[in-house]
């Protein structure tokens, strides 16, 4: 029965098109953003960093999505929780590092923007604002840009629960279905907008307010990532074959408090947060390589190793490295003679 089950699994990813190393490699950066993340939490409660936004659980859901894009052709729009998107994508424990030390040499804005606010041209990463949800009419004018262009490119813009209530989010999927752009619109929906839970934001659900903007909305399982790997490369294929943008609804949950400024405990109990960590998709999802004979216990003590490795050497460099000179921390502020 085990052999026949083992059989079972390994044909699910090879069925959406995921070969075994790719898979593998998925599994590989989703531990990778776990272990980040604890470090980063580790570094704020020590005082060593001065903030730490966290996305714990999120993971396996968000490293989906960017196995399911392009990175070559898409462009990508992550919110602040985002680091196994990113990671997905290319960015280094090293860029992410450099960020939460607000060092010179942070890729994503030289120090000047809080941990968690993306952006890299390399990558295509569009640089992220403080501001909830104004990525997301930013993700509709790329995508109207690629339309106009005619070039085969999506953009995929992610958001929490509490941005799908913001004016932002709906003039975005508006003016994306009005005019058919290529564009994914992706909200996490983690249950909380900091302290106000999901139910106190919302009487419907927040995939079907597709339906009033001409286009699908589709909810899925955040711990399901290759059900997430499914449904997002499906509407990367609707939306280069000219059929619009797409709503999708991950179902996830926080278990972190909303940032370390925040005492998640003031308005949810222990023992909803214990639940849901026991629902966990990582520990879930290195079962399923197991069972599909693609991963093993020595498999996985090589990668923790390698993963504390690449963390310390990442988290020593970044704590060395310079902050940015007092002569250019107004530089791209005001306009410089010149120029």
């Amino acid at each position: 029965m085990k052999q026949a089950g083992s059989v079972q699994q390994k044909l699910r990813h090879s069925e959406l098109g995921l070969s075994d190393e790719r898979v593998i490699s998925m599994y590989k950066t989703m531990m990778l953003a776990r272990r980040f993340d604890e470090r980063g939490q580790l570094l704020q409660r020590a005082g060593k960093v001065n903030f730490h936004v966290s996305g714990i659980t999120q993971e396996p859901s968000q490293v989906a999505m960017g196995f399911a894009m392009d990175r070559e052709k898409d462009w990508f729009l992550p919110y602040y929780r985002d680091y196994g998107f990113v990671l997905s994508l290319g960015m280094t424990v090293r860029d992410l590092l450099l960020s939460i030390f607000a060092k010179e040499e942070d890729p994503n804005s030289a120090g000047r923007q809080m941990p968690g606010h993306f952006g890299s041209k390399r990558l295509r990463i569009v640089t992220g604002s403080s501001p909830v949800t104004t990525q997301v009419p930013h993700a509709t004018g790329f995508a109207l840009a690629a339309k106009m262009r005619g070039e085969p490119s999506v953009a995929i813009v992610t958001f929490g629960d509490g941005s799908s209530n913001q004016g932002d989010f709906h003039e975005g999927c508006n003016f994306a279905g009005v005019h058919q752009l290529p564009v994914i619109f992706v909200c996490e929906n983690n249950q909380y907008a900091i302290s106000m839970r999901y139910e106190q934001q919302t009487r419907g659900r927040i995939c079907d307010r597709a339906l009033g903007y001409g286009f699908p909305g589709i909810r899925v399982d955040g711990n399901d990532p290759l059900e997430v790997y499914r449904v997002v490369k499906e509407a990367r294929e609707r939306a280069v074959a000219g059929q619009g943008p797409t709503l999708i609804e991950i179902m996830t949950y926080r278990v972190t408090a909303h940032s370390t400024s925040d005492n998640d405990l003031a308005y949810r109990t222990k023992e909803e947060v214990e639940f849901h960590k026991s629902k966990d998709a990582l520990p879930v999802f290195r079962q399923y390589l197991t069972d599909a004979g693609l991963w093993s216990e020595e498999e996985e003590a090589t990668l923790q190793s390698e993963i504390r490795s690449t963390i310390d050497e990442a988290n020593e460099y970044a704590e060395r490295a310079p902050f940015q000179s007092p002569e250019d921390s107004v530089r791209y502020v005001y306009a410089e003679e010149g120029n």
